[in-house]
């Protein structure tokens, strides 16, 4: 395809040659030419044609002209379709734009440290998508993170294109210091038989087999020589025991709960980077809703692009009074038990038994358990002297 608008002439006519040479005293460029069968034949550039066609009446020549597809020729053609105009330009700016902003962010070499938590002391730092890559300090922000973070020892901050690339270095947990230096005794943390018994210093009080209600002394900090001076010091030990906790649970049969009523609204938003632009119109006029949030992002070459369509799903809830059957009941507040069992039953604690009563009256079923377990009793108490 030729760049330059460009026109073949075929040029006939009694006066052919006085009409070559007219053209060439004119200056008008003529490429490719040569004659055959009284015709004469020539590429043209388009901007000479008036000039061209003026001396071809002159001279009496019979012209017959065809133009060449150029770049020229196809933009002439496009100029009045401005959508095309407009993407264009728009795609442009967009490939300009991205290519000085940070589209995404990589964090690498991060373990215990969790991505999010970096991206947010990042993002306090103005480090984040849609920030343009000129304005980001690499040096002073690698130990501002550093600083903001204790986790990281050290980090390292570059740029390839519209992508960031963090790279991190965790810090080695220090291990945790105990005082062993404050005087203290280990005493029963609640009354329980004893079942095991681990003295590293101190004088045991009570074997194993013995019951000790709660605050009774297991191990003391406090020792005697032969001539009556009395020393004290940070007694360590772990003892563990059998001991009973008993824990209630209750619910009422009727109760006010937020309920679906099957009225929906949808909202859709186009998510730029961090900007929320809203595609969708009306307003839910829900006093109470819940609600349901998916974000599909545009890809490109298998590439995630920063932007994308959030879909709000909204439900609208009423109040309604809740009636429950015994059985219901008790199939809720047993959930919760499990909840309570998973998350304060610590893991060195063993769950020797399990009792379940239930009681109903005022129309509230209370269910109680009471669990036989076996774990720590043990806890210090500092020594104060006067």
């Amino acid at each position: 395809m030729k760049i330059r608008s460009c026109v073949r002439i075929n040029a006939r006519g009694n006066d052919l040659y006085r009409f070559i040479n007219m053209l060439h005293e004119e200056g008008i460029e003529c490429r490719g030419q040569y004659c055959r069968n009284n015709t004469f034949y020539a590429d043209v550039p388009k901007s000479d044609m008036k000039r061209l066609q003026s001396t071809a009446e002159s001279c009496g020549i019979t012209l017959k002209t065809a133009e060449y597809r150029s770049l020229f020729l196809r933009l002439r053609l496009l100029r009045r379709r401005i959508g095309l105009l407009a993407g264009a330009a728009a795609a442009a700016a967009a490939v300009l734009y991205f290519s000085r902003t940070v589209v995404t962010i990589d964090i690498q070499g991060n373990s215990s440290v969790s991505d999010e938590k970096i991206l947010a002391a990042l993002s306090e730092l103005d480090i984040k998508t849609g920030t343009p890559v000129f304005s980001i300090d690499p040096h002073r922000s690698e130990n501002r993170l550093c600083m903001m973070m204790d986790e990281i020892a050290w980090a390292g901050i570059r740029h390839t294109g519209s992508r960031l690339v963090v790279q991190v270095r965790e810090a080695e947990p220090v291990p945790e210091i105990k005082p062993e230096r404050v005087p203290c005794n280990i005493i029963a943390a609640r009354d329980a038989k004893i079942t095991d018994l681990k003295v590293r210093r101190g004088h045991l009080m009570h074997t194993v087999g013995e019951y000790v209600p709660e605050g009774t002394l297991l191990i003391s900090g406090v020792a005697e020589d032969q001539k009556g001076r009395t020393y004290i010091y940070h007694a360590m030990g772990e003892v563990r025991g059998k001991y009973t906790d008993t824990v209630s649970f209750s619910a009422p049969f009727r109760r006010e709960e937020y309920t679906p009523t099957g009225k929906k609204h949808t909202q859709r938003t186009l998510r730029l980077f961090s900007l929320d632009i809203p595609i969708s119109f009306g307003k839910d006029r829900f006093r109470s809703s819940s609600a349901e949030i998916s974000e599909k992002k545009l890809r490109l070459f298998g590439k995630e692009l920063p932007l994308g369509i959030r879909k709000k799903k909204l439900m609208e809830t009423a109040p309604a009074e809740m009636v429950f059957s015994e059985e219901e009941l008790r199939q809720r507040l047993m959930e919760r038990i499990f909840i309570y069992e998973k998350n304060f039953l610590s893991d060195d604690t063993v769950m020797l038994s399990r009792n379940i009563s239930s009681r109903a009256d005022d129309d509230i079923l209370t269910l109680t358990v009471t669990y036989e377990l076996e774990g720590v009793i043990s806890q210090q108490k500092d020594l104060f002297l006067k």
